[in-house]
């Protein structure tokens, strides 16, 4: 019997609260269900709308979603939920079930370019992983089969995956009009033949690198009021436009004595010669004038 942990993990939407599994629940794909009717292909689903506060129930790679009706608050329920979902996990019944194979869908992959010269951005029509995965070398790719492989290309230097898309760092060994086709056509190819992205194990090992980053400062100790205001701001302001352009950003540190944010910067944005303008001109000034003073500062750290 397969054993399943199950950690809670709120939202911005306080009706809505992700139980998050240690192992994938689903290949790629997610579902959502209005009600018990429209679950008929996910026992789990029609088990969990027999609770009567459930209102919504979404499935993704390596997560449950639940959006409740207002009867109830999910401090008071939310332990429960989690249980009874892990129970479900362990006993080996399909989280899914699929009626019919599904239309096999083309794969298309188009590469971008980047800020950082030094990274391309390849773009699936599908989505990859739920999260964000960093590899610095081959070495970190003991659970990453497809990073592994691009380890493979002698011009690789680094890996970073996320949603739908895998953005590669090059030594400059090769030029990008050189190996870009070669490059998009092996990852199309990859994804097409359904091969994995990442092994169970990479979630249980904390391959998420912006949760075991964020973790780690929480570990340390709770975030400051105004921390929590900091990680909103580049949550919301910050973090979509970078990923747009192949990287991460996430919290480091903030020392109130001197008002300088640390933040770290993963994928395209580690290392590339404009992130200092973007800090500076972009990020140092918005944090200035959303936190009123209290910050002055912004330094990177290379993730």
């Amino acid at each position: 019997m397969a054993d399943f942990n199950i950690s809670i993990q709120p939202t911005k939407n306080g009706n809505i609260v992700k139980f998050i599994a240690d192992s994938f629940l689903t290949q790629a794909r997610s579902y959502e269900f209005n009600n018990i009717d429209e679950a008929k292909p996910s026992p789990l689903a029609q088990q969990l709308f027999y609770l009567p506060f459930v209102k919504t129930v979404y499935i993704s790679q390596n997560f449950v979603a639940i959006e409740k009706f207002n009867i109830v608050e999910w401090e008071d329920v939310q332990d429960e939920v989690a249980l009874a979902i892990q129970e479900y996990l362990k006993s080996g019944q399909q989280v899914i079930i699929e009626q019919e194979a599904p239309k096999k869908v083309p794969v298309t992959v188009y590469a971008e370019s980047t800020p950082n010269p030094t990274v391309m951005k390849f773009v699936a029509n599908k989505p990859l992983v739920d999260g964000i995965f960093e590899f610095k070398s081959i070495d970190d790719t003991m659970y990453a089969p497809l990073a592994k492989e691009l380890f493979g290309f002698p011009f690789v230097k680094e890996v970073f995956i996320s949603a739908n898309y895998v953005s590669v760092a090059k030594y400059n060994i090769a030029e990008w009009q050189e190996i870009t086709m070669e490059l998009r056509e092996f990852i199309r190819g990859y994804i097409e033949a359904g091969k994995t992205i990442l092994d169970d194990a990479a979630l249980q090992e904390g391959g998420d690198v912006s949760g075991k980053t964020e973790k780690t400062v929480t570990e340390r100790k709770p975030h400051t009021d105004i921390e929590k205001e900091i990680i909103s701001i580049l949550d919301e302001y910050v973090k979509p436009a970078v990923a747009g352009d192949g990287g991460h950003i996430a919290f480091d540190s903030f020392n109130e004595s001197t008002k300088t944010v640390r933040v770290i910067l993963q994928g395209a944005c580690s290392g590339c010669p404009s992130s200092t303008v973007t800090l500076k001109n972009g990020i140092e000034n918005m944090l200035r004038e959303m936190m009123n003073g209290q910050v002055t500062t912004v330094e990177a750290v290379n993730g």
